[in-house]
């Protein structure tokens, strides 16, 4: 009796040892798969390629693209057409707190960077001046100069007052020497005040489809409440640059007045960048660098908006480079759609556009 529970108590001892020498055996095979997995899910989780290959959940996938997003500078910057590599690039690049890159033929955005943020246009809202004055006078009219137009800060062209210029200098004078006495003189001379054309204004940015663009002067200088954005700009200048007239006087690097004075072009950008074809400066402390211009090589046409820069010219150059580069990786430019803006806003009743020229009392504002 004692010899057979002796022998069951051995082969129990056996069996309990085989069983506990196959659990160890096991784990060490367990621990290392669980840290290859770990090592696997860090590999992917460190990764910054998009096309990671890895068979992972769409939480791990959205956490990696989400950091890549981050490092590219800003959540509002919008990589139209381009990779995200390029958007990381390209803004590392910028100074610039808006941006507006466009194709003029087609409207298609090609780079943007809170195009729609409302910011102090500066000058570069004397495109709106410049236009309308096109449109209202011949050129060959006399335009007196109040107190007040000639007492206007720099930039300006220094016109005393109560005497009367040409017209025609006075819009050279504004479009490109920047001139804010002109601008106001101008201004009164075509809507008998300041404020009034400053409606004028908006209504012709409204048709234009600049729907964020308050103006509440014809200088761009700083007033509270006067705002344009990148988009804006953009959208505006490229229908201006349809006008002819616009167009010729935008491209003059210098011209000399009737009075004697030779009135050069703030815009360096036609004797400095391959392809440019007219353009707009500003600046107030308010504002910093603003700019909006057009360039043109081959068949493709761009326009470029910039506010609120601290390296004006780097930055429209490098926004050039990078659009006409962007258009020729295998776009057709015969494919584009010219624009056909042909000033249709001023084709209005008589009335309405005498309603339009009237001061203030005339309510011009129900328009």
């Amino acid at each position: 009796m004692r010899i057979k529970a002796s022998g069951k108590m051995r082969y129990s001892f056996l069996v309990a040892l085989v069983m506990m020498l196959s659990f160890a055996f096991a784990m060490p095979g367990t621990v290392c798969a669980r840290k290859k997995t770990s090592e696997t899910d860090l590999v992917v989780l460190a990764s910054k390629h998009k096309y990671n290959p890895n068979p992972v959940e769409k939480q791990v996938r959205s956490r990696t693209r989400t950091r890549v997003v981050q490092l590219a500078g800003d959540s509002k910057s919008k990589p139209e057409n381009s990779s995200e590599a390029d958007t990381l690039d390209i803004r590392n690049k910028l100074s610039s707190k808006s941006v507006y890159l466009m194709d003029a033929s087609t409207g298609e955005s090609i780079y943007t960077h809170s195009p729609d943020e409302p910011a102090q246009p500066a000058s570069t809202i004397k495109v709106l001046t410049g236009l309308l004055a096109i449109k209202y006078l011949t050129g060959n009219e006399l335009v007196e100069v109040s107190r007040r137009a000639s007492q206007m800060p720099s930039s300006k062209i220094y016109l005393e007052p109560g005497k009367s210029y040409n017209a025609n200098d006075l819009i050279n004078a504004v479009l490109l020497s920047s001139a804010n006495d002109a601008s106001v003189a101008l201004a009164e001379k075509i809507a008998g005040s300041e404020k009034s054309f400053a409606k004028l204004m908006n209504h012709k940015a409204q048709i234009l489809g600049a729907t964020n663009t308050v103006c509440k002067n014809s200088t761009g200088l700083t007033s509270k409440g006067q705002v344009s954005t990148a988009r804006d700009l953009a959208q505006i200048f490229a229908k201006a640059m349809d006008n002819k007239e616009f167009a010729e006087r935008m491209a003059k690097v210098k011209v000399r007045t009737r009075f004697g004075k030779v009135l050069r072009n703030h815009n360096k950008a036609l004797w400095e960048v391959d392809g440019a074809e007219g353009g707009k400066t500003g600046y107030t402390k308010a504002a910093r660098q603003t700019y909006v211009g057009k360039f043109k090589r081959g068949d493709v046409e761009l326009v470029v908006a910039v506010l609120g820069s601290e390296t004006m010219w780097d930055d429209v150059r490098t926004l050039v480079e990078y659009g006409f580069a962007r258009k020729g990786m295998g776009l057709d430019p015969s494919s584009s759609v010219a624009s056909n803006d042909k000033d249709s806003e001023f084709d209005l009743p008589a009335e309405q556009q005498a309603m339009l020229v009237a001061d203030d009392q005339m309510k011009i504002s129900k328009l």
